[in-house]
């Protein structure tokens, strides 16, 4: 049930409300995965304008996927523990409100990207929204389990998006780390499902933490988290990786593999999983491995 009311609320409760629209938490995270490709590309420290012209487009851009999905998501999250403080549930932001916004950030980010990088680097922005509304929100979501792989496409896409912004078009590299999110974002996101298990149940969203049992989930986070960290190890060769790079892919990788098993014992032996825990050292080891990545270029082993 909506909260909204006629009361005019302040101009900084409302900034807020719109902020919540873009999804915060998620934004950081692909921004994370941004800007040290672009450190990369360059084969060092890249020009700071560019990566405050990319970052910035990419905030709005990204945030204009997560408006979109906000307001086409509206009925399910009204009836989700987890969801049901968003703006638009709660009546801060009105639907036709929330929409334009998401149409405003999506032109802005678009027109941005364009004027301050390239045309490569705004195509592929464009495709990430697209993925991430058309693709995940519209089609996949509520009709299949897979949905979060292929419709986790859309989280891929920062890493070309800085390549390119850098370069102007796509190489290898950053092709390897376009598919290690792609293997990340399962192993990442499926946990939460297990969390929130009964709350997509009553959404009717047939999310992989519904469908199967909790040792069924935890073998498939685990033969991804298994993937991903073979994936990070593949960029030593083909992105001719160091010293930093190459021992935080794998102690990194070690102790997100270590999760997903702990995860999947928990669940075979009857014991209460912690499916957060897992999410949890997803974020951190994805965050860390892309420091490594930035770091890695700047020095000289």
């Amino acid at each position: 049930m909506s909260h909204a009311t006629a009361v005019k609320r302040p101009i900084g409760q409302t900034i807020k409300a719109y902020v919540a629209l873009t999804k915060p938490r998620v934004l950081e995270l692909l921004l994370v995965s941004t800007v040290p490709v672009m450190f990369l590309a360059e084969g060092g420290m890249p020009n700071l304008w560019l990566v405050f012209a990319t970052v910035i487009g990419g905030a709005m851009s990204a945030g204009s996927a997560a408006s979109f999905n906000m307001y086409l998501d509206r009925d399910m999250d009204a009836h989700m523990r987890r969801t049901e403080d968003r703006p638009i549930i709660t009546g801060q932001v009105s639907p036709r409100a929330a929409l334009i916004f998401s149409w405003v950030l999506a032109v802005a980010s678009t027109v941005w990207l364009f004027l301050t990088t390239n045309w490569v680097a705004t195509v592929l922005s464009v495709s990430a929204i697209f993925f991430y509304v058309v693709i995940y929100t519209m089609i996949l979501k509520r009709r299949t389990e897979q949905n979060i792989i292929w419709g986790g496409i859309a989280g891929c896409f920062p890493v070309l998006i800085g390549w390119s912004a850098v370069t102007g078009d796509i190489a290898w590299p950053a092709v390897v780390l376009f598919v290690l999110i792609f293997l990340w974002t399962p192993a990442h996101y499926w946990p939460l499902s297990m969390k929130y298990r009964d709350d997509y149940s009553g959404a009717d969203v047939p999310m992989l933490g519904v469908t199967r049992n909790a040792s069924q989930v935890g073998l498939q986070v685990i033969l991804y988290a298994w993937a991903t960290v073979a994936c990070s190890l593949l960029l030593i060769p083909v992105g001719e990786m160091g010293i930093v790079y190459s021992v935080s892919a794998a102690v990194f990788g070690g102790w997100f593999i270590y999760e997903s098993h702990r995860l999947y014992n928990q669940a075979v032996r009857g014991h209460a999983p912690r499916p957060m825990r897992v999410f949890h050292a997803s974020i951190s080891y994805l965050t860390l491995l892309f420091v490594a990545v930035a770091i890695d270029p700047l020095l000289p082993f």
